[in-house]
């Protein structure tokens, strides 16, 4: 039994107790238009946090959002990557369909939307945080969103009256900025609220109240960290790598010494840009810490497996620190509903953009159909009339959020959007004609981390993959056998029924969504380099 399967059987036996405590003989009425928080963080890596796994850390607020509700087991995404996602999310369809397949073009805001139809259905609707899709946001009452990647320190706030910096912590920042909305909004009608973090994502960058929580900590290697790649090109070609440049020393770690001897590639980008963000006070708190740090880093004089070991420690603690920021906003932002009476009308969901790695096959970052980046956490909290649920097995994707939010607040799901509402898995332990496999199509090469581009299925316990443009090869996992998808089975002849059998399912889920390109890929009718 892995860690991930012990934290749910935990997090199993809690709900049970709490369904005990808290359902009552006479069901509450469930509202007929429930207010919706929906929480998405940037690059949230589910083994990160505790309610799925509580190797690295504790993080009991993201916890609590199941605590009266469901956890998702097996929550993934379409497209691995920022933008693409986000538009996944808010539209109900895959990248193909919306339009966004990359981080490089413009979300067409004139689409249909979700936040569009609550709107039109009564919904005051707002967003506060990482945007991330180039356009003006539409659909909303109200926006404060941050521009880009936006900053950790001092950030930008891009509103309808323009920009504008605030002195704070991000994370703090867009918390108090959705209370605030959460305190003037109209209280007679019902609300969706998307609360979009810039946490997790690089460079990592802690509050300075928690840079020192986890200095002290040692994190075990995966065991695959020193992945060779074997049978696996696109695996091999990656540039993900904690092992090598790919994970820059003063970028990523935050290793720019005063005296300016340790120049990396990209070590101008941050003492120009996230650094310099800081404003006098922070950066005497920030230099406190790091200072030390880069002098016994510059003494070491590490190199090989030290050096990426070393790099490995620094890397989980700097972004366990932000996850902690993170884990204390959510607390707030739970505790305010409470207090003020909402909790029980609010659906509140918390999710992220993707998965990460945490140095599996030696990785940070996302993109691939591996399992680190395709899955994702889930966690709901229901409103009232709602028993609670505890695990939800089923295979869900982000394409489903949609659909989810117009079923609960009783809007006819529009016929084109990809996703299923989730609401039956809430009442039904296995609702009938439920999905049996997830469809992923990721696009966005060549890049700087030069993951190849392909699509592929992935089933409870199987995943077949094709990697196509300046490459042409098949993988297979068997999931149950090979949870770290460490053997392509592609070749061996005891899985060639299976093979035959998924690229049959794989087709069909390509003709259900209209994937028009990898329809022709697939069939040889346009060459894997175009």
């Amino acid at each position: 039994m892995n860690h991930f399967e012990k934290s749910l059987i935990i997090l199993a036996a809690g709900s049970l107790l709490a369904l005990g405590y808290a359902c009552s003989p006479t069901e509450k009425e469930k509202p007929a238009k429930p207010n919706i928080i929906f929480i998405m963080t940037d690059d949230h890596a589910f083994q990160t946090l505790s309610a799925y796994d509580d190797r690295y850390i504790n993080t009991p607020n993201l916890d609590r959002i199941a605590e009266h509700g469901a956890i998702f087991t097996n929550s993934f995404v379409a497209n691995s990557i920022c933008a693409p996602s986000r538009a996944v999310m808010l539209t109900g369809k895959h990248s193909h369909a919306n339009g966004q397949i990359d981080n490089s073009t413009s979300f067409d805001g004139s689409q249909q939307t979700f936040p569009k139809l609550l709107r039109q259905n009564g919904y005051q609707t707002a967003l506060i945080g990482k945007w991330h899709l180039k356009s003006e946001p539409t659909g909303f009452d109200y926006w404060n969103i941050l521009p880009g990647q936006g900053s950790y320190y001092n950030p930008d706030f891009i509103g309808k009256d323009g920009t504008q910096q605030y002195k704070g912590y991000v994370t703090d920042l867009i918390t108090d900025f959705s209370i605030d909305w959460l305190d003037q909004h109209n209280q007679e009608d019902p609300f969706c609220l998307l609360v979009h973090h810039k946490a997790v994502h690089r460079v990592w960058m802690p509050d300075t109240a928690h840079l020192d929580e986890f200095a002290d900590k040692t994190y075990p290697l995966p065991d695959n960290f020193y992945d060779d790649y074997e049978g696996r090109k696109a695996a091999a070609e990656q540039h993900l790598s904690i092992r090598t440049e790919d994970m820059d020393v003063v970028y990523d770690l935050k290793m720019a010494d005063q005296e300016g001897d340790i120049e990396t590639r990209l070590s101008n980008a941050y003492r120009n840009g996230a650094y310099a963000r800081l404003n006098p006070e922070q950066k005497a708190k920030w230099d406190a810490h790091f200072d030390p740090i880069i002098e016994d880093f510059k003494k070491a004089n590490l190199s090989g497996k030290n050096l990426s070991e070393w790099k490995y420690q620094r890397y989980m603690r700097d972004y366990l620190a932000c996850v902690r920021s993170l884990d204390n906003n959510v607390g707030r932002l739970m505790d305010y509903l409470e207090q003020e009476g909402l909790l029980e009308n609010t659906l509140v969901v918390y999710t992220s953009d993707q998965g990460f790695y945490m140095g599996e096959h030696g990785w940070f970052d996302k993109r691939f159909i591996y399992e680190e980046s395709l899955r994702t956490p889930l966690l709901m909290h229901f409103p009232k009339g709602y028993s609670d649920k505890g695990q939800i097995p089923q295979l869900v994707q982000n394409i489903d959020y949609a659909p989810t939010f117009l079923d609960m607040a009783g809007i006819e799901i529009p016929g084109d959007m990809h996703g299923r509402s989730l609401v039956p898995l809430f009442g039904n332990n296995n609702p009938e004609n439920w999905r049996d496999a997830i469809y992923y199509h990721y696009y966005e090469f060549p890049n700087e981390h030069m993951v190849k581009r392909h699509y592929g299925i992935r089933t409870h316990r199987y995943k077949l993959i094709h990697f196509y443009y300046d490459i042409d090869q098949w993988e297979l996992y068997d999931l149950k056998n090979d949870p770290h998808e460490m053997q392509n089975l592609i070749d061996d002849p005891e899985y060639q029924d299976e093979i035959k059998r998924l690229k049959k399912e794989l087709k069909e889920l390509i003709i259900k969504y209209n994937d028009h390109k990898a329809l022709k890929i697939f069939e040889g009718e346009m060459e894997v380099t175009e």
